[in-house]
């Protein structure tokens, strides 16, 4: 398991819904994240908000970039990826890609414990939602996915839930998510440890267009 140098950073951001995000650490004690309410001019203040909040870090210190890619709004989701692939191309870094679901789980995890199954449901559009479980393998490291990020009826999503014999409360999403780009970070920078070199081409947005009923 590889750390970073105390001169190096990881970068993530989380555009997927009207609270944009951001988020930097070396993991050494140097850690710091604001969040701003963007709603619809996310692509107005984006760039702006990257460059300010960087400082006193330079582009040049960061070991790779994480951003969240969805589900979520489909333009804020593309924004974010768009961006985030263009940086990690330009300073030629790995770029990972986190479900906005995966890190509001890992955001909730202290209310679980080891080897618990955590559901997470987001609204989507006509009356279906995004959906997914994950199981606590430990508190430290990633999320095993037990069901992976879907579109599902709730019909369907009820049943899933009854088949496995989830008795915890389902973790439903906030409107704003931007707060979560912490997690997305941590869960990152595990991947990042373990030698997980995700290239920018490869991260692309979540949209879950497809219905199961």
């Amino acid at each position: 398991m590889s750390n970073l140098h105390p001169s190096q950073y990881g970068l993530a951001f989380h555009t997927t819904s009207s609270q944009l995000g951001l988020s930097i650490s070396n993991f050494s004690g140097k850690t710091r994240f604001q969040t701003w309410d963007v709603d619809r001019e996310l692509s107005t203040y984006l760039h702006q908000y990257l460059v300010e909040f960087i400082s006193p870090q330079t582009w040049k210190d960061l070991a790779f970039i994480a951003v969240a890619k969805g589900p979520g709004s489909f333009t804020s989701s593309r924004i974010g990826v768009v961006t985030a692939r263009t940086l990690a191309q330009q300073l030629e870094i790995p770029l990972f890609g986190i479900s906005t679901l995966e890190a509001f789980a890992w955001q909730n995890k202290a209310n679980y414990s080891v080897n618990s199954l955590i559901p997470v449901q987001m609204p989507a559009s006509r009356g279906q939602l995004y959906v997914a479980i994950y199981q606590l393998k430990n508190k430290e490291k990633k999320l095993i996915y037990v069901l992976p990020d879907m579109v599902i009826s709730p019909d369907t999503w009820l049943q899933k839930l009854q088949d496995l014999n989830i008795e915890k409360k389902t973790l439903i999403t906030p409107k704003n998510l931007g707060f979560t780009v912490t997690s997305l970070l941590e869960l990152a920078y595990y991947d990042w440890q373990q030698g997980k070199c995700s290239h920018w081409s490869d991260i692309m947005p979540f949209y879950g267009m497809s219905v199961i009923s």
